[in-house]
């Protein structure tokens, strides 16, 4: 799994330095967010981090974005046992496509996402395979919020294979 998720990542940096080579005519934008969630099984609660997206707008209503950052997920206690999950923090890579529903470029949008997970703690966090989907709503304003889910497919510990949290993204953007 480690040369499929290296693979990706390297094809994710590829596709950012094409894009940065060839979308030099179109506008290009910068994100700073804060992530906030819930894990989705029962190895960790909280989902907390931070992210900046660099995003190239295509045209109007389709952007490519480049997103990188720090997620830690904190890990629970399991009732009625001695079991205690250690939390974990990763850095995701990512890169996707943002399509906005109306031709202003603002407003109502999807955004998938893809790319790696690198594990910081615990030590043997590993690297992971990162897929996330989102929607969300952004404003003229340059105020961003969106809804999302980030799987990952790393496996700390001994916790449970794949890695998910949903939650809440709220960034704000700025032209470059």
């Amino acid at each position: 799994m480690k040369t499929l998720t290296k693979i990706i990542a390297t094809s994710a940096a590829v596709v950012a330095l094409f894009f940065t080579t060839n979308v030099n005519a179109q506008s290009r934008k910068l994100g700073i967010g804060v992530n906030v969630g819930a894990g989705t099984n029962d190895a960790y609660g909280l989902a907390i981090g931070g992210d900046l997206r660099y995003q190239f707008d295509v045209d109007k209503q389709l952007s490519i974005p480049v997103t990188a950052g720090y997620t830690h997920l904190v890990g629970k206690d399991i009732d009625g046992t001695n079991l205690k999950f250690s939390d974990y923090g990763y850095i995701p890579v990512k890169v996707g496509a943002k399509y906005f529903f109306d031709t202003t470029g603002s407003g109502l949008y999807g955004l998938a996402e893809v790319g790696a997970g690198f594990g910081i703690t615990p030590s043997n966090a590993g690297t992971g395979f990162i897929y996330s989907p989102a929607i969300g709503y952004s404003w003229s304003n340059g105020i961003d919020l969106s809804a999302k889910y980030e799987g990952n497919t790393a496996k700390p510990d001994f916790a449970v294979n794949p890695q998910g949290w949903f939650g809440i993204r709220l960034a704000y953007g700025f032209s470059l």
